[in-house]
């Protein structure tokens, strides 16, 4: 009966029966379409292979999913900045060992090009991956002949030994043919130490400065010893004249500056290694990772003194900064820090008279770039169980908005967070003197932040101060951190501070709390 019924509805109405005909149709040939894409998306998010290998694939932030797996602008072609860091000190850390049981990084469909023996290019989709990595995740490719294992350059990416970690992030550089004023280029070592239970400064800069592609460059050792006074208040340089007591003098609330000039025949620096030779003094890696520190100045303007350094600078685990290079318009400016957190052994003789040292606070960072009119805020301290940087770079000449600042909190497990303060609050409550000219100074300094659900306030107490007029154009003060080729700027006395550093906030659901020593700078 319903057949026929059907029949002579189609000879009744036929150009009505033959449209619904074509209509349902192609209704169910547009849903068999989308059935069949949903699943090959499906397919493709279940591919281990599409993009990392795993369970869970880490991507930059702001990456399209939909973008990456349909092949649309970009498509696969992205990379992770230092994702060597990321690997180590995140998804494969001692943290997440309860949770991360493999990692295999991956980066599929990279475009290079080939050169051939007759000088022609070509186009290649290049993948790279560790072996052992992608085999532990069971996303290893089937192999008909042949070996597929780590080379010595897989190893390095995944576990590096501790000399070569430093050697990876803690190398010199050149300036390319696109960085402008190149003849302030300038790259160094920097240590500070603190001795004498805290109360004594030691500041120790090796220094490249110039154009090192070319010949008018040379090096230059500064040694500044700081002895801060007694009592925490405001005290003039030189006052107190009192024996420091361990080893050798330093008058109370004043310090002494040695240097040594180097022309460049007499320094050897290099693009793949952190080792430098600074005529007899030198700064070398050694096969545990430690670093050994030797160096021999005379006091400046022609005093009598002489210092003669020798450390082993001893970086806590996990303790770095894996470096950052920022430019633009032919400026570059670059930093790294191998040793957030490191011990001190060692001596430091002045005119004879040593005092030895013994797992004393330590800290070694790296800088290079060009520093024509450029300032900075920076900080580093301990915080109880933790140590956090922070800091941020004003280009010459600069008028967009101020920066926010880059904090970087770790444990002894590595990297714990970053936050990003929009402003640090100073109250100029210290004075000090540079030649004729008496400056306010920071007494107390301030920022924080909240990162959803996390927050962190920093408080930090100057103890003592010392500023450096940069004005006049010359070389780089011993010890100094500051512009090493001067030129007038807004803000031209460079700033020094020690003091306590107190953090309070919370981060992943836990209380965050400590106190400790750090080295903090501005410009006024």
């Amino acid at each position: 009966m319903i057949a026929q019924l059907a029949f002579r509805n189609i000879t009744y109405r036929p150009w009505r029966s033959v449209l619904l005909f074509f209509g349902f149709g192609i209704g169910v040939a547009v849903m068999i379409v989308l059935l069949s894409i949903g699943e090959a998306m499906l397919s493709q998010a279940r591919n281990e292979k599409l993009i990392g290998g795993g369970s869970v694939t880490v991507l930059p932030e702001g990456i399209d999913l939909e973008v990456m797996k349909t092949g649309g602008i970009g498509g696969l072609f992205f990379s992770i900045g230092n994702a060597s860091f990321v690997y180590r000190q995140l998804l494969a850390s001692p943290r997440f060992a309860k949770d991360v049981s493999v990692v295999a990084p991956q980066i599929e469909g990279r475009l290079l090009y080939a050169r051939a023996p007759d000088g022609k290019e070509y186009p290649v989709n290049a993948s790279g991956e560790i072996p052992s990595a992608t085999r532990a995740v069971g996303a290893a490719p089937e192999m008909i002949t042949g070996e597929w294992q780590d080379d010595d350059g897989d190893r390095r990416w995944i576990a590096p030994t501790m000399a070569e970690l430093r050697h990876e992030i803690d190398h010199f550089h050149t300036p390319s043919d696109s960085v402008e004023n190149r003849e302030t280029w300038a790259e160094w070592h920097y240590f500070n130490v603190l001795s004498q239970g805290g109360k004594r400064w030691v500041f120790i800069s090796f220094i490249v400065g110039g154009d090192v592609t070319g010949e008018k460059w040379g090096g230059q050792l500064g040694i500044t010893l700081r002895q801060q006074p007694t009592e925490t208040g405001n005290r003039e340089p030189g006052n107190g004249h009192r024996e420091s007591g361990t080893g050798y003098r330093v008058p109370e609330g004043s310090e002494r500056r040695f240097r040594e000039t180097l022309d460049r025949s007499r320094v050897r620096f290099s693009t793949t290694d952190a080792n430098l030779v600074f005529g007899d003094s030198r700064v070398t890696v050694l096969p545990d990772g430690d670093y050994e520190v030797r160096a021999e100045a005379r006091e400046e303007s022609g005093g009598p003194g002489r210092i003669q350094v020798n450390l082993r600078i001893h970086p806590a685990p996990y303790a770095y900064f894996p470096g950052v290079s920022m430019g633009s318009n032919g400026f570059l400016s670059g930093y790294t820090v191998p040793a957030l957190r490191a011990s001190a052994s060692g001596t430091v003789c002045v005119d004879g008279s040593c005092e030895q040292l013994t797992a004393a606070q330590a800290y070694h960072d790296h800088n290079w770039g060009v520093w024509r009119g450029v300032t900075w805020e920076w900080g580093a301290s301990r915080a109880g169980q933790y140590t956090f940087l922070y800091g941020r770079v004003y280009p010459p000449d600069s008028t967009a908005s101020v920066p926010p600042l880059l904090v970087y909190l770790i444990d002894s497990l590595g990297f714990r967070a970053v936050f990003r303060p929009k402003m640090i609050s100073y109250e100029d409550g210290r004075t000090v003197r540079v030649g004729s000219t008496t400056l306010r100074v920071p007494s107390h300094a301030t920022f924080s932040d909240v990162r959803g659900e996390d927050t962190l306030r920093v408080e930090i107490e100057v103890e003592d101060a010392i500023a450096t007029d940069t004005r006049p154009r010359r070389v780089m003060r011993e010890g100094e951190r500051g512009d090493p080729l001067a030129s007038e700027k807004a803000h031209p006395f460079f700033i020094q501070m020690k003091g306590t550093a107190r953090i309070s906030g919370r981060l992943d659901g836990a209380p965050l709390t400590g106190t400790g020593t750090g080295f903090f700078e501005t410009y006024r």
